[in-house]
């Protein structure tokens, strides 16, 4: 796998990579309706890099869409399965508050209802939510307190898993959306605490930048609550490697010019 020091590197090493080995890929649907286009794709795109140690250092390589990044990213981990989730009436790419993606004003899905699934969905018209917690086949939901929850016990698992893809995503058997992310993993070794970043389809120009910045923000929110609840343990512990593993990275096959803009 390709390391990089920069995320600015990896992401300018993408871009490379994706219109020079590209190719044609007709597909039937984008994010769940007739596709407008051919793609533009490679297939099976993975690296890693470091992760900046502070937030500041992370804005400047990544250059996310912000504030709309933020603001996101407070709706996914403020323990609240939204869906809507607020900031999607700002997302850069919305095009008619997103209406041909919705369902009775509600999505397919969401990171904030995927990453807090116990009391999901809350319908934000009524205000309705679950009374009982969500249960798997034996055992009730998992969310991401259970993860950091987890992290505290086990400081060095390989248990810390948060999956966004679930199984009544498979086959996509209500013909509706599916989530491009699969899953973060999360992992210590050493005093270095890394994630690993699984996700099966992502659009280099509307997407890839905001997914990095996104991911690592997590590590640092889950780091910092874990130097809160254990000091002694993890008060030293400090960002380690970003790994991202893309089984389809792209662009529509007539935006493959707009790779060679240096801030998409």
């Amino acid at each position: 796998m390709k390391t990089f020091y920069k995320p600015s590197e990896a992401i300018k090493w993408s871009k490379e990579r994706l219109y020079n080995h590209g190719y044609v890929v007709k597909t039937e649907r984008w994010q769940g309706v007739p596709s407008p286009d051919d793609m533009w794709e490679v297939m099976n795109h993975s690296f890693q890099m470091f992760i900046p140690k502070d937030i500041e250092s992370l804005i400047e390589e990544v250059n996310p869409n912000l504030p709309w990044a933020d603001d996101h990213f407070d709706e996914r981990i403020g323990g609240v399965p939204l869906n809507p989730p607020p900031s999607n009436e700002w997302w850069p790419y919305n095009r008619k508050k997103n209406e041909q993606f919705k369902k009775d004003e509600m999505f397919s899905h969401t990171y904030p209802e995927r990453i807090w699934p116990k009391k999901a969905p809350i319908n934000n018209q009524t205000g309705k939510v679950r009374k009982k917690s969500l249960r798997g086949i034996r055992f009730e939901y998992g969310d991401m307190s259970d993860l950091i929850d987890m992290l505290e016990r086990e400081p060095f698992t390989r248990q810390a898993f948060l999956p966004i893809w679930f199984p009544e995503d498979t086959g996509a058997p209500h013909k509706e959306r599916v989530p491009c992310t699969i899953g973060y993993h999360f992992m210590r070794r050493g005093d270095r605490f890394h994630i690993s970043y699984f996700i099966r389809s992502c659009d280099i120009i509307r997407h890839f930048r905001d997914d990095i910045y996104l991911a690592c923000r997590k590590l640092y929110w889950i780091l910092d609550s874990l130097k809160k609840r254990d000091p002694e343990t993890w008060g030293e512990v400090e960002p380690g490697y970003y790994s991202m593993h893309i089984i389809s990275l792209h662009c529509f096959n007539r935006e493959k010019g707009i790779l060679k803009q240096s801030n998409i």
